[in-house]
């Protein structure tokens, strides 16, 4: 499975998820054997997204899958995701719209992650560090090497430290 971001002209972001499967032996399935090494799956995903890390579309593909004509037909349905946010309890809402027989098991598994290659495609765009602004940086406090409490922020970005903020970020959890 491989994730890659892109940044587009119209200010937007396209994320792209692949996923191949294939057998060391020859794979009897009802549709047929499949042959040691050749694709079983191959299977893509792409979606756009805003800065704020709203999807604005999706394209799903089979490029190669174990029950071809059936399979595949379920890859315009991913069009329900259209909307959602990437930040705002996106997996439970792809299990809600694409889970079950909604949608295919592995494209929901690549799309599962999709939140975290989107969140470091932008982040390769944005300077890790605003020392001439008074924007707190946006990787803080979204990790825990990263809390605002944490002596990574104490040392790296000590106008943003905060002694107690671990514990109020604690009590939200």
């Amino acid at each position: 499975v491989t994730y890659v971001g892109y940044s587009r002209s119209d200010g937007c972001f396209d994320i792209e998820a692949n996923l191949v499967d294939q057998k060391d032996q020859p794979y009897p399935l009802a549709s047929g054997v499949r042959l040691a090494r050749a694709d079983l799956h191959n299977l893509s995903v792409r979606i756009t997204i805003n800065e704020a890390m709203t999807i604005t579309a999706v394209a799903a593909s089979h490029d190669a899958q174990p029950y071809p004509g059936f399979c595949e037909s379920i890859t315009p349905n991913y069009e329900a995701l259209v909307g959602l946010s990437l930040l705002d309890k996106f997996r439970n809402r792809l299990t809600e719209r694409m889970g079950g027989a909604q949608g295919c098991t592995h494209i929901n598994e690549m799309l599962a992650w999709l939140p975290s290659a989107a969140f470091q495609t932008l982040a390769g765009l944005r300077k890790e560090t605003q020392s001439n602004t008074d924007e707190k940086p946006f990787q803080l406090d979204r990790c825990h090497a990263l809390v605002s409490s944490g002596e990574a922020v104490k040392t790296y970005y000590p106008k943003w430290y905060r002694p107690h903020a671990h514990n109020a970020l604690r009590a939200s959890i």
